[in-house]
């Protein structure tokens, strides 16, 4: 069956946690490899991480070539007694598909490949009557964790033999409230790092002796939260600094701690790069201790960069695609946490529509069969334009 319920019961079926497949891109490569595409299952290898499984299929050689990106792993289903239907069970119940993914992200999945499969048999196996144009996947088991082995490895992995890609749709459940009311294009960057502050260690009968650093690093972490990192640009909300934890170490309530850390996320726009915010930050933890505290920021490694796909033909055609099926248009966004957009944004412009996010990562993930009919109906609605 290549409709999107589907495949995405089968899809669901394969209880694929990161870093496991569990036979979810066998799912893919089975049905791609029937329409004809060249299929490559390409596996990347780091110290210190898991193996992850990669899927690379396209058919045509020629341009404009149009991607569709997304992951098959999936977070643990939690608590499996708790679930209506097994969280592997890919059933529909009362209008409902359920299981572990269904929304994040095996039904964008399911919705782009039945788009293709449907849109290749009315066009003779072709992207285009002509012959010219290309259509991909680009299918990762390693987005939800680390994201180390997975699309950022891919994309490399594809431009050095010689891949060239021209627009990108990202299956992640973009929506909000409703099938059509968003669509992003484009995220903020993430940048992680502790605040540390240096103190004396000694007794609390004597703090003359000593330099206690809880009260330096409550006033600091005050300084570099009150004071904005900008005021937002044209296309993304203000950045924010929050921080996560403050701890000292400290086991005993007689001794004044020697050090006081907290820990910290930025989430930036594109009024920053991830030096040039560090420098910011930097600057005003300098200035906030002064010459009597001593501080400093550990930063984290960070590959979460802050990306635009500026609005115009491509952003147009979807929008388009999406109010002919749903009859709303939908907001261009930025909000939200990360995803795989952010690597694939350094290869070509990418967008990002999918199903509704309400249910994502919760007891009970689940999605409208309607929905999956819908957003199959929508990519159709964008292969139909692009090639047009």
């Amino acid at each position: 069956m290549t409709d999107a319920v589907s495949i995405t019961r089968d899809l669901v079926r394969c209880p694929s946690v990161t870093p496991a497949d569990a036979g979810a891109l066998g799912v893919l490569e089975h049905l791609l490899k029937g329409a004809g595409f060249d299929v490559h299952r390409v596996t990347f290898s780091e110290p210190g991480t898991a193996d992850i499984d990669n899927l690379y299929a396209r058919i045509g050689s020629q341009a404009p070539h149009i991607t569709f990106a997304g992951h098959t792993d999936v977070v643990p289903p939690g608590d499996e007694a708790a679930w209506t239907i097994g969280a592997f069970s890919g059933e529909v119940k009362d209008g409902y598909l359920y299981g572990r993914g269904a929304v994040d992200m095996k039904g964008g999945i399911a919705c782009s490949v039945a788009a293709v499969l449907q849109y290749l048999k009315d066009h003779g196996g072709r992207p285009q009557d002509n012959g010219k144009g290309s259509i991909s996947f680009l299918i990762t088991g390693d987005e939800e964790d680390v994201s180390i082995n997975g699309t950022i490895k891919l994309l490399k992995w594809c431009t050095e033999r010689g891949e060239k890609f021209d627009h990108c749709v990202l299956g992640e459940p973009s929506n909000v409230e409703v099938l059509g009311d968003m669509i992003k294009i484009g995220r903020r960057g993430s940048q992680s790092g502790t605040l540390v502050v240096d103190g004396v260690q000694g007794h609390v009968a004597y703090p003359h002796r000593a330099s206690n650093p809880v009260p330096d690093i409550s006033r600091l972490i005050v300084a570099l939260s009150d004071e904005p990192l900008d005021h937002g640009s044209a296309q993304f909300q203000a950045s924010n600094l929050e921080f996560t934890s403050v701890d000292v170490g400290n086991a005993a309530g007689n001794v004044i701690p020697g050090q006081a850390r907290a820990k910290f996320n930025i989430r930036y726009n594109d009024n920053h790069t991830q030096q040039s915010l560090r420098e910011l930050v930097d600057a005003r933890l300098e200035k906030a201790c002064g010459n009597r505290v001593r501080a400093h920021i550990d930063w984290l490694p960070s590959n979460s960069n802050v990306f635009v796909t500026k609005p115009g033909p491509f952003t147009d055609l979807a929008v388009a695609a999406i109010e002919e099926v749903t009859g709303r248009k939908p907001e261009l966004s930025t909000s939200g946490g990360t995803s795989d957009a952010r690597f694939i944004s350094s290869y070509c412009p990418v967008i990002e529509f999918g199903l509704v996010g309400q249910t994502m990562h919760q007891i009970d993930e689940r999605t409208p069969v309607s929905d999956l009919e819908k957003l199959t109906r929508v990519y159709r609605g964008v292969l139909d334009r692009y090639f047009a």
